[in-house]
């Protein structure tokens, strides 16, 4: 069984940014991709999606510095190397690709103008596609493996809390 746990502000951390990346996918992929750049509402969408977007970047530069500055508990070994090594790439892969995320979003709204659009009120249209821009192209391909891993790690926290029964999952917990 493990018993050490993360600190709390690292808890904390990771249910919020877990809960506020799913509702950015949700408004980047679910909503926004399918809402034509001329519909009324795509600049309230964007605004949102932009919104948590930015929340996200500054909320993990926040986690990875109390992630540096605190203790973590002892890593945990599964057995097999590969896979204890696997884990601890995935979890800098999950840093790496939000920030990545965080910075292609960035990129593609300041191609595209968006800021004095989006929250400047200017009353420019948005472009006819953001299709265009090369950042927009890098946001889609990391969107997809950053789903793709956070899958991955989803699977891997539920094998760990039902095929192996380790008690994993208590070390991300409150109690």
């Amino acid at each position: 069984m493990t018993r050490e746990k993360y600190h709390p502000a690292l808890v904390a951390l990771h249910w919020l940014l877990a809960v506020l990346i799913l509702f950015a996918w949700g408004v980047g992929a679910l909503s926004l991709e399918e809402m034509p750049n001329s519909s009324p509402d795509k600049i309230s969408a964007l605004r949102v999606h932009m919104v948590t977007g930015i929340a996200i970047l500054a909320l993990m530069l926040v986690r990875l510095a109390v992630r540096f500055a605190t203790r973590r508990p002892t890593a945990v070994n599964t057995g097999h190397p590969l896979l204890d090594r696997a884990a601890v790439l995935a979890h800098y892969g999950l840093y790496a690709l939000v920030i990545l995320m965080a910075a292609s979003g960035f990129a593609t709204a300041l191609s595209a103008g968006l800021p004095d659009i989006v929250f400047g009120g200017s009353g420019k249209p948005l472009p006819e596609s953001f299709a265009a821009y090369p950042a927009r192209t890098v946001h889609g391909i990391v969107g997809s493996l950053l789903a793709f891993l956070v899958l991955v790690h989803v699977i891997a926290a539920l094998w760990h809390q039902f095929i192996r029964r380790d008690g994993l999952l208590r070390r991300m917990s409150f109690r």
